[in-house]
């Protein structure tokens, strides 16, 4: 196997002798703009920086500061390429974008799933575990999770609207009744622009999943085999809306498992310090050395759990919420 760079992003993955450029790179979750796959449209170009390149067309190796094409070249060594089209995590600008109305549907007590289409879907980038923000006229962003994942056509959001609730509330039934809807984005740094080469903890609590979820999607899509270990918290078992779905990834995806934590006593206070599932988390068994951890919850829940894990020796660079950014401690 040999190792390809990808500069300016940083993103990095393994590719096989045998291997075209263009089809490692998406086994690694890599989002290389593509087309035709045969070297006519030339999306997929990119600029050889180091190291030597076979143009897989006509036999011929290509030289160092020259461009090729993803889809018609293998790799003879290690490489350095320049794609400025591909983006390091959390590099995407955002944008204003119209969106269809697709559905929205109670999946349980409180939360609705939406499924919003953009017109010009090409148009749009984002990595999995990004989130967006929902602009209503005459009120102030209201920002959710993206929950699916970067290949797919339509956006998918779960969106909590308890009666408490105003702003999520004013969301759902503007979705209701409207046709289409301003979103901005994407939004957020905790995310994968490449599948990680440790195993995964994923720790979510209540609609945090829908982070998670994306962050699923988008990893059993490529060729990603390390374990990966989901932590779903909630206060009630009719709390967690999709547990058949988490079910269901852990029967078809072998690296998967679910370890859903239920808050079943009355008096627990879940809003509060999430001890229970910060403690469930601490007794995986996890080599905390070498694992890369993606929460989503409250601050409190977020901040228990980054000091309880670091302290139990992860590394602070392991630990990525999107908590951290727009929460920082002061």
């Amino acid at each position: 196997m040999y190792r390809v760079v990808l500069k300016p992003s940083g993103l990095s993955y393994d590719v096989g002798p045998d291997d075209d450029l263009l089809s490692a790179a998406a086994r690694a979750g890599i989002d290389v703009p593509a087309a035709c796959r045969n070297g006519v449209c030339e999306i997929c170009e990119a600029r050889l920086l180091v190291g030597a390149v076979l143009n897989t067309r006509n036999q011929q190796k290509i030289p160092v500061t020259e461009r090729l094409m993803m889809c018609r070249s293998r790799a003879l060594g290690d490489l350095e390429l320049e794609i400025n089209a591909v983006m390091a995590a959390g590099n995407i600008q955002p944008r204003k974008f119209q969106a269809k109305v697709v559905d929205v549907r109670s999946i349980s007590h409180d939360v609705f799933r939406v499924e919003l289409q953009l017109p010009r879907r090409r148009e749009l980038s984002f990595h999995a575990g990004q989130y967006l923000s929902v602009h209503l006229p005459d009120a102030d962003p209201c920002y959710f999770s993206i929950a699916s994942s970067p290949s797919e056509q339509n956006i998918e959001l779960h969106i909590q609207a308890s009666p408490d609730w105003v702003s999520a509330q004013k969301v759902i039934d503007a979705l209701t009744t409207g046709g289409e809807v301003t979103l901005e984005l994407p939004h957020g740094k905790a995310c994968l622009a490449a599948a990680p080469a440790k195993p995964l903890l994923l720790v979510a609590a209540g609609t945090g999943f829908a982070q998670m979820k994306s962050l699923v999607d988008y990893l059993r899509g490529t060729s990603y085999d390390q374990p990966v270990k989901l932590y779903w918290g909630v206060r009630r078992h009719e709390d967690m809306y999709l547990r058949s779905l988490a079910q269901q990834w852990e029967q078809d995806w072998p690296p998967f498992t679910f370890l859903p934590v239920v808050g079943d006593d009355e008096d627990n206070d879940w809003g509060g310090h999430h001890d229970q599932l910060v403690r469930a988390v601490l007794a995986s068994g996890m080599d905390w050395r070498n694992v890369e951890v993606h929460a989503s919850g409250s601050p409190t829940m977020v901040y228990t759990l980054m000091d309880a894990l670091t302290e139990a020796g992860l590394p602070e660079g392991a630990f990525f919420s999107d908590v951290l950014e727009y929460a920082p401690r002061s």
